[in-house]
């Protein structure tokens, strides 16, 4: 089971931001959007960074609200993990989960094509494990 199979059903649409935008900005559309992070790319479609609600909570712990004024690339994380399309469902939630955040963007060539969520690989590993479940009392009763 692999990434590309998790884009082809949920769709390959990324929220993205620019990185001259303002936080409040981000903000408004994560809320709006009602998800947990925003993706900033380059004209050519490359990879910046990345903007998670913890991000911005970080930023507002630190600095106080004024801080909505920063702009989304002085506080993006742009060491960016990635998972390529062939990346495994295991994989994707390995890197996920060792490195503590829960948007793992899809690059091929350079070129961002989707992102997954913890949510979308957690849902993935559910519809397997009750499909070889099934599977495996078709066996048993057919037997």
């Amino acid at each position: 089971m692999t990434v590309r199979l998790i884009l082809e059903a949920k769709g390959r649409d990324v929220a993205v931001i620019a990185s001259s935008e303002s936080v409040a900005t981000a903000v408004r559309e994560l809320a709006e959007r009602r998800i947990g992070a925003l993706v900033s790319v380059g004209e050519d479609g490359s990879l910046l960074g990345i903007l998670s609600e913890r991000d911005v909570v970080r930023l507002i712990a630190e600095r106080g609200a004024d801080a909505l004024a920063s702009d989304v690339g002085s506080i993006m994380t742009r060491q960016v993990k990635t998972a390529g399309e062939e990346t495994t469902v295991d994989e994707a939630m390995e890197i996920m989960t060792r490195n503590r955040f829960r948007h793992l963007p899809v690059v091929e060539r350079g070129r961002l094509v989707g992102i997954v969520s913890i949510g979308d690989v957690v849902k993935r590993r559910i519809e397997d494990a009750e499909r070889e479940a099934q599977d495996m009392r078709s066996y048993i009763t057919a037997g």
